[in-house]
This record gives C-alpha cells, structure tokens and sequence, in this order.
C-alpha cells in the first residue's frame, strides 16, 4: 500500500516507527531519517520483528536541498515530521518541490522567540493547493486527538459548540527530583510562556501559571491543573462553529514548579545566547543537555494520562454537556513500544493520521488542520490502535 519517509528519532518518533510496522498492511516500507543515523539505526534494529521493509538515512532536516534529495531518492507517498517544530518549513518547502505529502504533530515555531502559531504554516495553503498535495498539521494528541474529538462532538453531539475546556492531565511517576515528558526544550519554553486563550473572538492573555484550577480527573484522581497557550486553540476557534471560548489546561505537580521556578530565577529557562569561554550558548540548550532525556523516562515510569475535552453547547434548543477522553498507563506503552505514555499519545496519532492520508480518507489539497476532516474513521482508528476514549454526559465542569 504506501512508503512512508519518517523524519526524527526521539520518543515520539520511536512509537511512530512500531505502529507503522504494525500496521504493516498501510505501511509497507519506511525510512527512518535524522541527523544522527546511529539513532535511526537503533530504532531500525528495534522493529526487525515486523514485516515491514525499514531502512535508515541521514539528513539535516533544517537544509532543504539534503531533504529533497532524500525525498526524490527514496520516493515516499507521505513525509511524517517528528523532528522538532523549528524545522516545519524546510521539510514543508521540501514536500512542495518533490510534490509529496505533508504530517506533523506540532506548528512552527521559530527558534529565537518562544512563540507557536498557526500563520507560517496556513501562509503555504494555496501552494500546496496549486501543488496537488495535503498538509496535514498537527496529528499528535493535543494538537490532533483534541481537534477530532472536537470535530466528532460537533458532528455527532451538538449543533453548535460554545465552550471547550482541553484538560491535559499526567499523573506518571519517573522518580527523578525533575525532568520532563517531551523535549526539555520545548516543554519549558511552553510552560514558562506567558497563558492565554479565546474569549468572543479575542485572545486574552494571562501570567505564566496565573490561573489554576483543580480537576478530578477520571481514573487519575484530584490534580492542580494550569491555564497554558496551546496552538490548537488557534484553530479550533476558526473551524468549530459556535464558539464563544476555549481554554487549554495542563496538570503540573509542586515539585515540578518549584524546581522550574528556581531554574528560571538564575536564567537557566532563557533562550537568549550568552558569552561563555568565547562560545555563544543558549541556556535552555545547556540545560536540556544536563536533564535526563525523555526517551530514557519509560522503563521508570508509573501512572496514567488523562487527555480530553469538555464541550458546552446546544443540540435541539437545549444545552448539552459532554467530555471526550483518554486514559493511558504508561507501564502498559512501555511494554508495548518501549516509550512512556507521553510519547505513545503523540505517536499514535501520528501514524493514523499518516494513515487516513495515505488510504485517502482525508486527501484533499491544500493545508489543514485535522478538525477539517471527517472524524469518524480516526476515531475508529484510535480504538483499535491503543487509544481507546471513553465519553460522559454528565462530566465535571471547569469553572
């Protein structure tokens, strides 16, 4: 059926490579590429139990001209980025030359200033059209899962939604003082960021951790949880009809904002470069180096996520409450795919996302966000490929 180029070899891209080989129906053939190859290597070495046909590259995936090359020599049907969100552009203008389709798990972001919006990849809409090809961005779990719960809500639940609250919970247990789930990088850049989300059509922005809220999440228990920016909420408020606000929160415990308080009052948290022993480093760099490294948290890992979104709305004149979730054991993905949750929830995603593409459940044209497609055969992907969700009618509401 299809040959998929995967460009990365962390966490997410390692739970990526497995559930591509076990749907090895879809995905016939891929190639693992990143600028390490002794890591694609290690990840090809680690699915050798699988059918389908794996092999390895090199290439930079900030320089356009080596990507187009890999691409016009191995000849994908789709490009998986699961490199970091800097390098968005380069491999979308690299899908635009060889007329390849396009997947990612998260929107651009430059590298200099932490700010993570939809603009620089919804500029390449009518190129892509006039190309003949889909982008399709943000197939993770929060972007992606959330967007098609919110598409499936719309679709099968309301008739119009006016709030959603996007909850991110991880109750996982890695054992170490501090560390975090995904890229230290981008995580303390987001969570350092100042919050915001949608009211009446306006952003409305808050201090970093300002509003908290506790939650008792299903199967995990009572949380503090904090108002963040989230890039879907961007897109969301475009596509989802009737909305008055949304908000996206994400569960942080003391121990986790203690530290990165500390970290972040001696500048460790800074992306500015600094002078150090005639070299420029970044801080934030420094300190992703000297942090565990995420992919390493899965073998001491304990505990469940809980991701989902709650929807006010009305359907038939009435207003109508309903939550969409899941639950994921981290021990559990451990054993399957030798990741921890974190990375399995972005992973998943990703390769049904790969999937609807390359099936043709949601080729069209152009760039998109996964909300602008029809929901229903994702959903029933996520079921069958290890993100079951579960709904309520009657959820807890967030003030």
């Amino acid at each position: 059926m299809g040959r998929a180029l995967i460009i990365g070899a962390g966490g997410v891209a390692s739970v990526v490579v497995h559930k591509c080989c076990q749907n090895n129906d879809v995905f016939e053939e891929i190639c693992i590429a990143s600028r390490t190859k002794s890591k694609c290597d290690a990840l090809k070495e680690s699915v050798k139990q699988y059918k389908t046909k794996v092999t390895t590259a090199q290439v930079d995936a900030n320089n356009v001209p080596e990507l187009v090359a890999l691409i016009k020599e191995y000849k994908p049907q789709i490009v998986i980025n699961v490199a970091l969100p800097y390098q968005d552009l380069t491999i979308m203008d690299a899908c635009l030359e060889t007329k390849v389709d396009y997947l990612d798990t998260a929107n651009y972001e430059p590298e200099d200033t932490a700010k993570f919006e939809y603009k620089w990849q919804w500029a390449y809409r009518e190129k892509f059209e006039k190309a003949g090809i889909t982008a399709v961005l943000g197939s993770g779990f929060d972007p992606g899962v959330t967007g098609v719960f919110s598409a499936y809500a719309l679709k099968h639940q309301f008739d119009e939604i006016n709030y959603i609250d996007i909850l991110d919970a991880n109750a996982g247990d890695h054992g170490y003082p501090f560390a975090t789930n995904f890229n230290p990088e981008i995580n303390i850049r987001e969570v350092s960021a100042k919050g915001s989300y949608i009211e009446n059509g306006k952003w409305i922005e808050t201090e970093p951790m300002e509003i908290k809220r506790v939650y008792d999440f299903p199967e995990i228990g009572e949380k503090d949880m904090y108002l963040l920016h989230h890039e879907e909420l961007e897109s969301l408020a475009l596509n989802i009809k009737g909305i008055k606000r949304i908000r996206f929160f994400m569960t942080f415990s003391q121990n986790y904002l203690t530290h990165l308080k500390c970290l972040e009052n001696v500048a460790m948290t800074s992306i500015e470069p600094i002078d150090y022993e005639g070299k420029k480093i970044v801080p934030l760099q420094f300190l992703k180096a000297v942090l565990p490294d995420p992919a390493s948290l899965g073998p001491r890992t304990k505990g469940k996520t809980n991701i989902g979104c709650i929807f006010i709305g009305n359907k038939d004149g009435k207003e109508k409450h309903y939550y969409l979730y899941n639950v994921c054991d981290h021990e559990e993905c451990y054993k399957e795919v030798g990741s921890q949750a974190i990375s399995y929830t972005t992973g998943v995603p990703a390769m049904i996302g790969a999937m609807m593409l390359l099936t043709g459940k949601w080729k069209k044209p152009g760039v998109y966000n996964v909300e602008e497609f029809d929901p229903d055969p994702y959903m029933d992907a996520l079921n069958k490929w290890g993100l079951p969700w579960n709904e309520s009618f009657t959820p807890n509401l967030v003030e």
